[in-house]
């Protein structure tokens, strides 16, 4: 199949997208609203920006149901803080359950059955469930489309406090990925799990400094 994605509905362009860029990591993010009312959502729209400063994104579309900005959004551009929290495969199903469209009074922490923690630096709890929290300032919010639905907004985020679990930690600074064991979203209902590794070594730079 070639053609232009104007020529496809927005529904089927979204299926070949989400469907081709795959795995996507998740980003549970939890926020709160102008009253203290906190909100937790996952998001696959999501990746890493640059470590200098240490700086993600992820990327709230639009609410198809009623056209509005989804809560973590508006609770973002309110408060300029939000944290991410890692989905691993014990927590998918609580995450699942708080990717419900939800009225805005709803506490999905309670509704995903999670444990509400204060943060370190920000107003927005974590995951005290979830072994990685990343606490973040939002640096910059980007609107991309008219508005309507199938647009979205890319937030970017500074790290400026991280959570690592003694248990997913190893020497020098990595992440044992077999104890993490994170999910990546796919198509439709379907996620994935990191059951097997390779590894590939990148061949030495060709550049000679000036």
């Amino acid at each position: 199949m070639d053609c232009k994605p104007e020529d496809i509905s927005l529904k089927n362009a979204y299926k070949l997208i989400t469907g081709s860029i795959v795995p996507r990591p998740i980003a549970w993010v939890s926020s709160v609203n102008h009253a203290g009312q906190p909100n937790l959502a996952p998001y696959s729209f999501f990746n890493v920006v640059c470590s200098k400063p240490p700086t993600i994104l992820f990327c709230p579309g639009v609410r198809a149901i009623d056209g509005k900005n989804k809560d973590t959004l508006e609770n973002v551009r309110a408060s300029g803080e939000f944290v991410v929290n890692l989905v691993t495969e014990e927590l998918a199903e609580a995450m699942n359950l708080t990717a419900t469209e939800l009225p805005a009074d709803v506490n999905e922490f309670e509704f995903g059955g999670v444990t509400q923690i204060p943060s370190e630096l920000v107003k927005p709890p974590r995951v005290a469930e979830s072994p990685i929290n990343f606490e973040c300032k939002v640096t910059q919010i980007v609107d991309i489309g008219d508005g309507g639905k199938g647009s979205a907004s890319i937030v970017i985020g500074e790290i400026i406090y991280l959570h690592i679990a003694e248990e997913v930690l190893l020497p020098n600074y990595k992440i044992n990925i077999q104890a993490l064991k994170p999910i990546g979203r796919l198509a439709g209902p379907n996620y994935s799990k990191i059951t097997e590794t390779i590894e590939i070594f990148r061949l030495p730079t060709q550049i000679q400094p000036e």
